[in-house]
C-alpha cells in the first residue's frame, strides 16, 4: 500500500508488512506475518472501520504491532532479569548481538550467583580460597637486628615492590610442643619405660600405641610451651604498619637466615574486576536477553499483544485527531474525538502493563518459594491432626 494513503483500507497480502515496520525486528517471522493482517483488521474492527474513517494507513498499525511485541518482550526479560540477574553476574557472556536479534531465552539453572562470590571473599579471608593469588616473601636475617620493613626489606616479586602488602601468616615459631614428647618415630623416655613394661620394647614406637586420654597430650602440650614462653626466648613476632618485629633478638649466627612469610597485594583485594570476569555481564543492560521469537510466544501471550497494540493504535489515532478539534461544516461543525482516544489508550496501556507486570510478580521465583512455604505449612498442619496408629503387644 502507498505511503502516500494515509486512510486505512484492510490489507490483503503478507508481503505487504515485509519492510513497513521501522525496525523490522520481526519481519521475517512467517507468523508475525500473518498476525500483522489479522490484528490490523481486529484494531480496525474495533475502531469502528468501515463505518468510522480512520487517519491512517496500515503500516500505523503494523508499526503498533511491532511495538507491542517489543513492550512485552521487555517485561518478559524485567521478568526474566529479577529472577537471575545474579545467577548471570560475572559468568554469563554479555549481550553483543544487534538491535534486531531475536531469540526466546532457554530455562536457567540456578549456581547461587553472587552466593559463590562472596563465600570466595570469605574463604580468602581465612586463607582456605578466594580469587586472589597468595605470595610468598622471605626476609633475611642481620645480626643483633629485630626490626624490619616488609616493603622495602624483604624479598619479593620486583612487580610487587612499592605496593602495600597485607601480610596472612609469619613463619617464625618453635617446632609444635607435641613434637617435644611424643614423636611416633623416636619415643620419648617414659614411652619408652612404658612399653618395655609391657614387653613391647624391642617394637618400633612408630607402629606401637599406648592408650591413654587425649587431655595427657593437651595438658603436657600446654606446660611445654607456657614453659618456653616464661624461661626462653619464644619464637613470636609483632607486625605494626609492615614493620615485623622479630623474637627472639637476632645474633650474629643467625645471619643469613630467612623468615618466610605469605602475603597478598592489596590492591588486587580492593580491585573489583577480576580477568575471568571480562566481557560477562555486569549489570542489567549486558544480560544477553534478545527480543522474543514471536513465533514461539504462546495464545495468553499474543492476546495481550493484541489488546496492547489496540490501546497504541488508539493513542495514535487520538492524537492525529486532535491536531484539529473540530471540522467546519456548511451549517455547522463537527467535533472530533481525539482527545477522549489519547485518553482511553493511555489508560488502556496503563492497565494492560499492570496486569501483565501482576501476573509475571505472582510466577516470580521469590513468590513461588513462599507459596512452597505457604502449601507446606498447611500439609504440616494436616499431618498434626492425623491420628497416630496405636500398637498393642
Amino acid at each position: 500500500m502507498s505511503k502516500f494513503n494515509f486512510l486505512y483500507q484492510d490489507p490483503t497480502n503478507t508481503y505487504d508488512v515485509v519492510g513497513e515496520t521501522p525496525h523490522g525486528i520481526y519481519d521475517d517471522d512467517l507468523d508475525f506475518q500473518a498476525d500483522s493482517l489479522t490484528t490490523c483488521k481486529y484494531v480496525a474492527k474495533k475502531l469502528g472501520h468501515p463505518i468510522m474513517q480512520l487517519e491512517f494507513n496500515s503500516g500505523s498499525m503494523y508499526a503498533c504491532f511491532e511495538e507491542a511485541i517489543s513492550e512485552y518482550s521487555q517485561q518478559i526479560n524485567h521478568y526474566n532479569t529479577k529472577n537471575w540477574m545474579w545467577e548471570h553476574y560475572g559468568s554469563t557472556n554479555r549481550e553483543s548481538s544487534s538491535l534486531g536479534s531475536m531469540g526466546s531465552h532457554e530455562p536457567e539453572a540456578p549456581h547461587m550467583g553472587s552466593s559463590f562470590l562472596l563465600s570466595e571473599q570469605y574463604g580468602e579471608a581465612v586463607n582456605v580460597g578466594g580469587g586472589i593469588t597468595m605470595h610468598t616473601g622471605s626476609i633475611t636475617l642481620t645480626g643483633s637486628k629485630q626490626v624490619y620493613d616488609l616493603q622495602t626489606e624483604s624479598n619479593i616479586s620486583s612487580s610487587h615492590t612499592n605496593k602495600r602488602l597485607e601480610i596472612q601468616r609469619v613463619f617464625n615459631q618453635a617446632p609444635a610442643a607435641i613434637s617435644k614428647f611424643y614423636d611416633p618415630f623416636a619415643g620419648t623416655y617414659d614411652n619408652i619405660e612404658m612399653l618395655d613394661s609391657f614387653g613391647f620394647g624391642n617394637v618400633s614406637p612408630a607402629v606401637s600405641y599406648i592408650l591413654r586420654p587425649i587431655s595427657y597430650d593437651l595438658a603436657r602440650a600446654n606446660a611445654i610451651e607456657t614453659n618456653d614462653l616464661i624461661r626462653k626466648s619464644a619464637y613470636s613476632f609483632e607486625l605494626i604498619n609492615n614493620n615485623i618485629r622479630v623474637f627472639p633478638k637476632p645474633t650474629s649466627k643467625d645471619t643469613g637466615d630467612l623468615i618466610y612469610f605469605h602475603y597478598y597485594v592489596k590492591e588486587d583485594k580492593q580491585g573489583v574486576t577480576r580477568t575471568y570476569t571480562n566481557n560477562k555481564v555486569s549489570d542489567p543492560s549486558n544480560i544477553p536477553y534478545k527480543f522474543i521469537t514471536y513465533s514461539e510466544i504462546n495464545s495468553s501471550g499474543r492476546n495481550w499483544i493484541r489488546k496492547y497494540t489496540l490501546a497504541l493504535a488508539k493513542e495514535l489515532l487520538g492524537i492525529i485527531r486532535s491536531k484539529y478539534a473540530s471540522l467546519p461544516l456548511p451549517n455547522g461543525e463537527v467535533s472530533m474525538d481525539g482527545e477522549s482516544l489519547k485518553a482511553e489508550g493511555r489508560e488502556e496501556k496503563t492497565n494492560a502493563l499492570e496486569e501483565l507486570r501482576e501476573f509475571l510478580e505472582a510466577v516470580s521465583l521469590s513468590e513461588g518459594s513462599r507459596k512452597e512455604q505457604e502449601i507446606a505449612e498447611a500439609q504440616q498442619q494436616v499431618l498434626n491432626k492425623a491420628p497416630l496408629k496405636i500398637y498393642i503387644g
